[in-house]
């Protein structure tokens, strides 16, 4: 029987991941969050189950998730998406990518490394290329220059992993996706946009000039490619862009958002600029060569990934 633990299993993508590999027979699944960003919620439908368990605690306690690792295991698998999701509030506090992103990554490996767990797969980001001005990137698209603090945690996250899958015959692979939406979302721009509708339905703030435009890759589609990925892994690292090879502006977004909402003569206000925010990638493009190796490809497209992640945070928001 595999057993896994799901570092941030209390997310966005942990929680969806946690529902699909229950679909399996026969897994044992700990989760392993601090609730600062992931909710109970998105998880307590799975509690009562006896092959789940779940544990409120700081991964980026190392001690704590060295004695965690020895006491729950050993895991077949950790899945670490434990890390700040919300880049403009690191933006005014970078300790958060130290702590959050950095430190949690840190622990993992640390865990790993004293219990002799050897098999990692880590949610990495699309924000480790930095700005490449819209040019299409693939895996060794370097130099890697991040614009943003949590693009430079992911990137420093992965040169750890590497360091410790080379010294301690890891097998580790490292999954770069751009913007992921979806169900049991907590934060980005379609939940922002949502979120200022209802409390103001005559007008919208969008931050740059709407033109920003960006892969945005359905959720469901992504833990698809996490297990194919991880079920493919061999010893060492293999690093993979996952997304989608078309792309919606911000604009766009804001449209669907409104249609979606039933919404009618909506004020846009636009704050102007090519960025949303200062380490905001507004133009970014991906080669996805090496996962469609694998056999895999997303089944939504960018605009299809929006709708159906705007009708599922409506849906979680009705009363």
């Amino acid at each position: 029987m595999p057993k896994y633990i799901i570092i941030g299993g209390a997310g966005f993508i942990g929680s969806n991941l946690i529902s699909r590999l229950l679909r399996q027979t026969d897994v044992s699944i700990t989760i392993v969050d601090d609730l600062s960003l992931g909710r109970l919620d998105t998880i307590d439908s799975f509690l009562a189950r006896p092959d789940v368990q779940f544990i409120k605690a700081d991964a980026g306690d190392t001690a704590g998730l060295v004695r965690l690792f020895r006491e729950r295991g050993p895991f077949d698998t950790v899945f670490h998406m434990a890390a700040n999701s919300d880049i403009q509030k690191s933006a005014a506090d970078p300790r958060i990518e130290f702590r959050n992103t950095f430190m949690t990554t840190f622990s993992v490996l640390e865990a790993m490394r004293a219990n002799g767990t050897d098999k990692l797969v880590f949610c990495s980001t699309s924000a480790i290329y930095g700005d490449k001005g819209g040019a299409k990137v693939a895996e060794a698209s370097g130099p890697y220059l991040p614009i943003s603090y949590y693009g430079g945690a992911k990137l420093a996250c992965e040169g750890f992993i590497s360091a410790y899958a080379h010294m301690n015959d890891l097998t580790a692979s490292i999954l770069r996706f751009p913007n992921v939406v979806g169900d049991n979302a907590t934060h980005g721009v379609i939940y922002d946009f949502i979120k200022r509708l209802k409390d103001d339905p005559t007008k919208l703030k969008v931050l740059g000039d709407g033109k920003q435009r960006k892969p945005y890759l359905y959720v469901k589609d992504l833990i698809e490619a996490i297990l194919l990925v991880s079920e493919k892994a061999k010893q060492g690292v293999g690093i993979y862009n996952i997304g989608v090879d078309t792309n919606t502006s911000v604009g766009r977004i804001a449209a669907i958002v409104i249609e979606e909402m039933g919404l009618s003569d909506v004020k846009l206000e636009y704050t102007g600029g090519k960025a949303g925010w200062k380490g905001d990638v507004p133009l970014f493009d991906y080669d996805f060569t090496k996962v469609a190796a694998l056999g895999w490809q997303a089944h939504r497209s960018s605009d299809e990934a929006v709708r159906m992640a705007a009708r599922a945070i409506l849906e979680q928001w009705k009363p």
